[in-house]
């Protein structure tokens, strides 16, 4: 599980590091300059924000030149959400095993926090990876398990003060799609072989050739489409419920400063907690929508051609 934590780090990383010259340059905001304190939650920037410290830069590393292209690799603040996600990936499962063999050589069974990752774990393994994947499906359920854990703590660490959500950023859920859709169309040629092109060249079995051609005419295109819109849309789910939880309590509490009035103000504060407490919840749901779809994904390119 190390393996896929460290390969969806290093690729988030690389991906959502900013690609021009324009992007090398630091903008940090003025200090007399007002900054809010929900948009860091969801903006990538060379900067952290610190408890009474302020904005303390980041290192910045000379930008990598290839061919016409421009790259800055320099860490930012989601490369250091996802690290400190990775990180949390690594710790739990380490302490989690350890707690449960030795609870288990104890000769009892396990339970409190190895208790509590292990009903996960299977949960996981058992209700979504294996019902969809199929036979065999245990070979994927690492995968899935690190996509579920790593996005819920990065979902999480936005939610906490100074903290960001990197899966607010396209370019990470993007990474993380494009990731998935590697491991999708990879199994599925580990699993059809030649048969892997079905999925692709639309060709009914039980039509006449009169009707076969225009129907792979037609139909082949849409297909080929179609391997494509599963992981846009696993980008842009995932993208779109982390930032619009943001927004909505940004906008909450702008009213604040809109009314200028301590009466009204007490609405939006209520209003901002309950949005905060379902946010929460959101950032389990999306977690595990996600690796549910992958599962899905995952199944269906290995079921076979039409």
């Amino acid at each position: 599980m190390k393996r896929f934590v460290l390969a969806l780090l290093f690729v988030s990383a690389a991906i959502a590091a900013p690609t021009s010259r324009a992007a090398a340059q630091d903008h940090v905001a003025p200090p007399e300059q007002a900054v809010d304190i929900i948009t860091p939650h969801i903006t990538d920037s060379h900067h952290l924000e610190i408890p009474f410290k302020g904005e303390v830069p980041l290192p910045r590393w000379a930008p990598v030149h290839v061919g016409p292209i421009t790259l800055d690799l320099s860490p930012t603040k989601h490369v250091v959400m996802m690290l400190i996600a990775a990180f949390l990936v690594m710790a739990t499962m380490a302490v989690a095993v350890w707690g449960a063999r030795k609870q288990l050589a104890e000769g009892g069974h396990t339970a409190g926090f190895a208790g509590a990752i292990e009903v996960v774990v299977v949960f996981v393994r058992n209700e979504v990876v294996m019902p969809n994947v199929g036979k065999g499906g245990e070979r994927f359920a690492p995968f899935v398990l690190t996509l579920f854990f790593f996005i819920l703590y990065a979902n999480l660490l936005g939610l906490i003060p100074y903290g960001s959500t990197a899966t607010g950023n396209i370019s990470v859920t993007a990474t993380l799609a494009a990731i998935t859709f590697f491991v999708v169309e990879g199994a599925s040629i580990a699993k059809l072989g030649w048969g892997y092109l079905g999925t692709i060249v639309y060709w009914p079995h039980d039509m006449s050739l009169a009707m076969k051609l225009p129907m792979t005419v037609i139909m082949t295109p849409v297909e080929l489409v179609s391997k494509f819109t599963k992981p846009f849309a696993l980008a842009i789910r995932l993208f779109a419920n982390m930032t619009a939880g943001h927004v909505v309590l940004l906008a909450f509490i702008g009213l604040i400063f809109t009314f200028h009035s301590w009466l009204v103000a007490t609405i939006p504060v209520v209003m901002g907690v309950g949005i905060s407490m379902l946010e929460i919840l959101v950032a389990v749901i999306q977690a595990f929508i996600f690796a549910l779809l992958a599962s899905v994904f995952i199944g269906l390119g290995r079921a076979g051609a039409h």
